[in-house]
């Protein structure tokens, strides 16, 4: 197993931990044409159901 020959510094160590970035949830509209309700992306819309055009889930 590889281990560093060196102590990494810290200024190295928090640059490369900035990345660690937390995003909100991007929602997309439902593509069903009756519901259009906004939905997190490659999720079972929760207002209908479907995904991918089919019935998946039975709605709320």
């Amino acid at each position: 197993m590889a281990v560093p020959k060196r102590k990494m510094s810290r200024s190295n160590t928090r640059s490369r931990r900035s990345q660690w970035k937390a995003r909100p949830v991007q929602l997309v509209a439902c593509p069903n044409r009756a519901c259009k309700q906004p939905k997190p992306q490659h999720v079972a819309c929760p207002s209908c159901g479907q995904y991918g055009g089919r019935q998946v889930v039975e709605p709320a």
